[in-house]
């Protein structure tokens, strides 16, 4: 444990209050480290990355979906959704909401689920999950939701459907000692896949021109938002351990292995079969890779990280390049950027390698304690067949719960909003884009080599002060 110079402390407090002895510096300031480097994955990260894959005429609404989501998520979770994921166990599947996480000192102490850091660290990290997770979702959105609608939809569906997949599997509830997900593959990706797919069928289509030709409007910027989420991603599994530990270098490690794996299977696969490199692929292949390794990454070892880029670089290539396209339900559905296929099928593939491959002495490591695991195939090497073989039981109960619980509660969300405002915007809107949801445009010049006229119902946009420029509806 590490020492201070309390010489700077306000008066009146010990060097006891800023600095307690289960206070362990280092972990802190890790575990503060990669709360940050999860939040930039978000902002900016996938605000670049949503703003720069889709067509120019939606540029502002993505980036902006992106945006808000972030900030409604946070006020969300410190006032009720954090207690509802990691308080007191209320019932199986959510804790219980209580108010002294704004209103009292409580944060300030060691963090009751582990690690030598304070509760608000924890709190902070894991909001940094719960909004990256809704915005995940938002991917299978793009181009169509009314943006009010979305509102309404982020504060729901952190309430609703992230907060109980939270505690079921990681706070207190009925899987927690019971499911391996090293740091959300089914918390955060396969619950995001799937309630992205399922808004999808309620929400309705794109427009007919933008679900047959929707180019990224900016390839570069993509590029570089899907940096911030690679990168980003060493503190996303990085900091799943609590403490800056051998689990945490071996969860780095794997997770940069398994995706510069994924990306290669998956650039190879689109060399063979369409006999050209492309770099919205690279970019799948990249988030299947970073999605499948997230469940196991500091509990197998580097050869299966390996084993794992292999097969979420060509599996989800599969059911997204060829499945996909003889599925009549799939092609029915549109989802905008193929979140189904990155995150449910790589986060639902991730995790039933987990219960494969992990190790039981990374398990032990990792969970303190050995009455998890061992995967399988370790359960088959070690003669522990019936554990090995009771740990994959645990995997497949845990994705079926987590996609039954999505499906139905995204579903309820959305029939409910639907009765307020619409969840789609009209089809005026919808051939119009940014400049009829929020009267701005991405660029000054007009990028796809057309102007829409805009109705005059949309022309109502609030006064600007003198030194803004004139908006695109004025000119």
């Amino acid at each position: 444990m590490s020492t201070t110079n309390h010489t700077s402390l306000p008066s009146g407090l010990g060097p006891d209050v800023a600095s307690p002895e289960w206070l362990n510096k280092a972990d802190n300031e890790w575990q503060m480290t990669s709360a940050a480097m999860v939040g930039l994955q978000s902002v900016p990260g996938l605000v670049i990355l949503y703003g720069s894959m889709v067509k120019k005429k939606w540029a502002v609404n993505s980036a902006f979906m992106a945006l808000y989501a972030f900030a409604a998520v946070l006020l969300c979770w410190v006032l009720w959704a954090y207690e509802m994921s990691f308080g007191p166990r209320a019932t199986p599947v959510v804790g219980r909401p209580d108010a002294r996480g704004t209103a009292g000192s409580y944060l300030l102490g060691r963090n009751e689920l582990g690690g030598y850091i304070p509760t608000a660290g924890y709190v902070f990290y894991q909001f940094a999950f719960a909004a990256i997770t809704v915005i995940l979702l938002g991917g299978s959105l793009l181009g169509r939701m009314n943006f009010y609608a979305w509102m309404m939809f982020v504060p729901l569906w952190t309430t609703l459907s992230y907060a109980v997949g939270a505690h079921a599997i990681w706070g207190r509830g009925f899987l927690t000692d019971r499911i391996i997900d090293y740091a959300g593959g089914y918390v955060v990706h396969l619950s995001s896949g799937v309630a992205g797919l399922t808004a999808a069928y309620w929400v309705g289509p794109r427009h007919r021109d933008d679900r047959q030709h929707f180019p990224p409007n900016n390839i570069i910027n993509m590029l570089g938002g899907a940096g911030f989420l690679w990168m980003g991603w060493t503190g996303f599994n990085g900091g799943a351990p609590l403490a800056a530990n051998k689990i945490t270098s071996l969860a780095v490690l794997n997770t940069h292995v398994c995706t510069a794996t994924s990306i290669l299977v998956w650039l190879s696969l689109d060399v063979v079969v369409y006999l050209k490199s492309s770099v919205v692929g690279a970019v799948q292949g990249m988030m299947t890779g970073l999605v499948c390794i997230t469940p196991a990454a500091g509990i197998v070892d580097t050869w299966a990280a390996i084993i794992m880029g292999i097969l979420s670089g060509s599996i989800p290539w599969y059911t997204m390049m060829v499945l996909h396209k003889k599925s009549a339900f799939l092609q029915k559905v549109d989802d905008t950027l193929g979140v189904f296929h990155t995150h449910a099928v790589a986060g639902l593939l991730g995790g039933l390698l987990s219960g494969l491959l992990a190790k039981p002495d990374l398990l032990a490591m990792f969970y303190n304690r050995d009455h998890l695991g061992p995967g399988f195939f370790y359960g088959v090497i070690n003669h522990e067949f019936n554990n090995g073989l009771r740990q994959m039981g645990f995997q497949v109960l845990g994705a079926l719960f987590i996609t039954v619980w999505n499906v139905v509660a995204t579903t309820v969300i959305c029939i409910a909003i639907s009765k307020v405002v619409p969840l789609r915007m009209d089809e005026d809107g919808l051939e119009i884009g940014d400049d009829a949801a929020h009267g701005e445009e991405a660029y000054a010049l007009w990028g796809d080599g057309e102007r829409h006229p805009v109705p005059l119902r949309f022309r109502m946009t609030p006064k600007m002060p003198s030194f803004c420029t004139r908006s695109s509806m004025e000119r």
